[in-house]
């Protein structure tokens, strides 16, 4: 069971782009500058040992929110900060965070061997002393991820997509982290392979007491590996809480037309709402909330006013429509 104290508390945390075309264009043309609005006041924690995932369409700010977290974005405004961990030998400090990115054929350099991709880590931060004792450090990672100690030896264009996510994962694991950020994983990798991945993944979390933030818009795959769930809609959280209850009882109508392009087994031809138009632009965003022109229970208030989270007993929700019954 994950640990009840957060490992990671983000902020009103919000990030923005100047998309602006350049000075003199501007002044010549007279337009104003463009702001791109890609991540908007969000807010959420993440207590040890749990699986925090973030689910959304394409271009809702998923993967800017994940860059944040692991230090490769700074927010605008807002924080992204983690909370200081005891560790197994009793000593005291910042978690390790690590990224596993969406492509294993452009995560890895082609021009390393396996053993210099997962060794690299390792000796950049000190953790073993002498090459005999990083040699042997990867070839453990090597046979941890489900690869053979002689494959250290080989190049990544030697391997399938799911090897190279494996070597993805023992690099991220050589760093000793804590916390693995996971920006669609297993996206470009066959469904049989996805199961063999998201498997691996949950042992090495029980293994290692791992936290995952895991980037997702595969709501199949978040079900199978979540503690806790958020939604995502232009840049804004709308829903989120514990995972089981929002996939049992989504509440947002967001939420409700993602869990409609669930297939169902059991009702294949159960009556659903399509989730009509397009994702607006987050250069310039719809008034008030921002899911309204596309949402089937929008009142007029909905155009006016942007939505807050409110608390409930299991989850928190942006739509006052839904609250009020």
């Amino acid at each position: 069971m994950p640990d009840a104290a957060p490992i990671l508390v983000v902020d009103d945390a919000s990030c923005r782009f100047d998309v602006s075309a350049p000075w003199l264009q501007r002044v010549t043309s007279r337009t104003p500058r463009r702001i791109l609005k890609a991540v908007e006041k969000v807010s959420f924690s993440v207590p040890r040992g749990a699986t925090f995932s973030i689910v959304g369409e394409s271009g809702c700010g998923k993967s800017t929110l994940a860059r944040m977290i692991v230090g490769l974005q700074q927010p605008t405004a807002g924080s992204v900060r983690f909370a200081p961990i005891t560790r197994a030998d009793g000593s005291v400090g910042e978690p390790r965070v690590q990224m596993i990115f969406q492509d294993p054929y452009a995560s890895l350099n082609p021009r390393w061997r396996v053993h210099d991709i997962v060794a690299e880590p390792i000796r950049e931060l000190g953790l073993r002393a002498g090459e005999e004792q990083t040699a042997a450090r990867v070839a453990e990672l090597l046979v941890t991820v489900g690869l053979s100690a002689a494959d250290a030896r080989r190049y990544p264009h030697e391997f399938s997509g799911g090897q190279r996510q494996r070597i993805s994962i023992a690099r991220a694991l050589a760093t000793e982290a804590d916390v693995l950020v996971c920006d669609e994983p297993t996206s470009a990798l066959d469904v049989s392979v996805q199961a063999q991945i998201l498997n691996l993944m949950v042992r090495l979390q029980r293994e290692f007491a791992l936290t995952y933030v895991l980037i997702s818009h595969n709501l199949s795959v978040v079900r199978h590996m979540s503690d806790q769930l958020a939604i995502m809609y232009l840049g804004r959280i709308v829903e989120i809480g514990d995972a089981e209850a929002i996939f049992n009882k989504p509440m947002h109508p967001y939420t409700r037309l993602l869990m409609d392009t669930i297939p169902d087994v059991i009702t294949p031809n159960r009556s659903r709402t399509p989730l009509s138009g397009e994702v607006p632009s987050p250069i310039n965003p719809p008034s008030g909330c921002a899911f309204h022109p596309r949402c089937p229970s929008a009142r007029d208030g909905c155009r006016s006013v942007t939505p807050e989270l409110t608390a409930s007993a299991d989850r928190s929700l942006a739509c006052p429509v839904v609250a009020a019954g």
